[in-house]
């Protein structure tokens, strides 16, 4: 492809003659610039990007685009006014923009997206789509499961733009992924054409990036308002756009959506909603009132709040995309749990043992809720952390709810990053004693999550639900600026079956590990 082809994606003025190199491919890290390559500056992150297109064109970039009004010797530089859209636009275009040849779905919030993503991808292979997903978790492929990185929900544009190229390629037909307010505010998915979106909620979350709640609610709404700009499809009649009606963001989202609006609620009238709500610890039992019709639903899902989740899957397929119901109620019904979204670990103990993604305070206080549920009048434990170099106001919440919704609460490490343990945990600290909480009495301080997870587990009786939250499924923890292997589904069989006396898998070790043992 030549520069003046791939730079057509941005509607930008044509070249100075005799300057239309052969292009290799786009990248936004000048570590990846290999030549012919198209090196785009950006800024933003954590080093901007124009530093380095020095070191870019030496590694042999045919073009560089970038924000700022310079040059770059050798080669043709491109200014924008937003590299990060550039970057999307050109990675889109480099793949031959290959959302338009899938039908794609985004589903964005605070809490429950990976849920509502697995939901409706199991909803479409059920009624016979060939399905990808994106998301969390990772990437599925025309069934290959693909890992998209440590903490990151929405990969760059480049890595976006090759999965969906390799799903297009593989004769998939239909895309559903989640969407992030980063990937939106940073323009990752820039060049996506959306023809369906929803949303689960929007609740205190990554005000450390975004500044305020109403520019964190703003950037979600892009995904809704881009809608009505997406290039048409054959396979879409129709674009839609499903809305929580029990959310706060309702009416704000609402007014920014150019489209058809499918609504959802738990609480009240909708398009689709529930009632007869009952819970258990095998799952969750509900009526679902359907546009045509009520149809009972029992499911493998824990927790009332997963009603919400589930609500939203149908109103996509069935409201959105006309999928007959039963088909898409059957797929529910169906469909195994979530990795690391209330998974149970079993070891034969007398008590349950949970390990949950729960990283909000939304999204802890609907887990611990549930938790209590299935307890009843045996203790609920919980164990959890908060992330450095993030939100800090959440740190003093998320205490709070473990105070307010748990029997004992063990605060502990949670990717402190380069941020002080002691000092984030000194805040949790806080924010437990501001609901009433006595250290050493209902909440404990462990800064290794190994040795927090054994107090629990250590503590708990029969009947009682420990469970550990705020890593789910991650593979990983962030000390420094390392990433050491961690996942608290082995963590926790590991400490399971030290109290049990039974084989096991070895606990990971981390970085406070080594005080753990100087301890003991």
């Amino acid at each position: 492809m030549r520069l003046s082809q791939l730079i057509s994606a941005l509607s930008h003025d044509s070249l100075p003659a005799g300057e239309d190199p052969e292009i290799t491919g786009v990248t936004q890290d000048s570590r990846q610039v290999t030549p012919g390559k198209v090196f785009v500056a950006c800024t933003g992150g954590a080093a901007d990007g124009h530093a380095f297109i020095a070191r870019a064109v030496e590694a042999g970039a045919a073009a560089v685009v970038g924000e700022r009004k310079q040059r770059a010797a050798g080669v043709p530089y491109i200014r924008v006014a937003n590299s990060r859209r550039a970057l999307g636009l050109l990675s889109a275009a480099w793949f031959g923009f290959p959302s338009r040849s899938l039908v794609l779905i985004g589903v964005t919030g605070t809490d429950g997206k990976t849920t509502t993503v697995s939901l409706i991808f199991h909803i479409l292979r059920k009624a016979g789509f060939r399905a990808g997903m994106i998301g969390t978790v990772g990437a599925v492929i025309d069934g290959e499961e693909l890992d998209t990185g440590f903490h990151v929900t929405t990969p760059d544009a480049p890595a976006l733009q090759d999965y969906l190229a390799r799903m297009a390629g593989s004769g998939l037909t239909h895309c559903v992924m989640e969407v992030t307010s980063h990937g939106l505010a940073q323009q990752r998915v820039a060049g996506c054409d959306f023809d369906f979106a929803a949303v689960t909620n929007i609740t205190h979350e990554h005000l450390d990036y975004h500044g305020t709640f109403e520019t964190y609610r703003a950037v979600k709404a892009g995904l809704f308002s881009g809608l009505g700009s997406a290039a048409p499809k054959e396979a879409v009649r129709e674009r839609a756009a499903v809305l929580n009606a029990d959310d706060p963001s309702f009416a704000y989202l609402r007014s920014q959506t150019p489209v058809k609006v499918v609504t959802y609620s738990r609480r009240g009238a909708a398009d689709f909603s529930a009632k007869d709500i009952r819970l258990s610890a095998d799952g969750l039992r509900m009526t679902l009132c359907l546009p045509e019709r009520e149809r009972p639903l029992s499911c493998n899902l824990r927790g009332a709040h997963n009603a919400d989740n589930i609500l939203a899957a149908l109103a996509v397929c069935i409201g959105g995309m006309g999928i007959d119901p039963q088909t898409a109620v059957d797929a529910v019904a169906a469909m195994p749990g979530v990795p690391g979204r209330w998974e149970p670990i079993e070891m034969g103990q007398e008590f349950r043992a949970v390990v949950d993604f729960a990283h909000t305070p939304n999204s802890l206080r609907h887990t611990l809720q549930a938790a209590r549920e299935i307890a009843g009048n045996a203790r609920v434990i919980a164990v959890f952390g908060a992330a450095g170099l993030r939100d800090r106001e959440k740190r003093r919440l998320m205490a709070a709810t473990g105070i307010e919704f748990a029997d004992m609460t063990v605060l502990t490490a949670e990717d402190p990053r380069t941020e002080s343990l002691g000092d984030i945990l000194e805040e949790m600290a806080a924010g437990a004693r501001s609901r009433g909480g006595v250290e050493g009495k209902n909440f404990f301080r462990e800064p290794d999550r190994g040795g927090a997870l054994r107090f629990a587990v250590r503590s708990a009786r029969k009947g009682d639900v420990v469970i550990a939250c705020g890593k789910g499924h991650e593979q990983s923890m962030c000390f420094g600026e390392v990433e050491y292997p961690w996942d608290d589904r082995q963590a926790m069989r590991a400490v399971l079956a030290e109290r049990l006396g039974a084989a096991g898998p070895e606990l990971p070790q981390l970085p406070t590990s080594l005080s753990m043992k100087e301890k003991s």
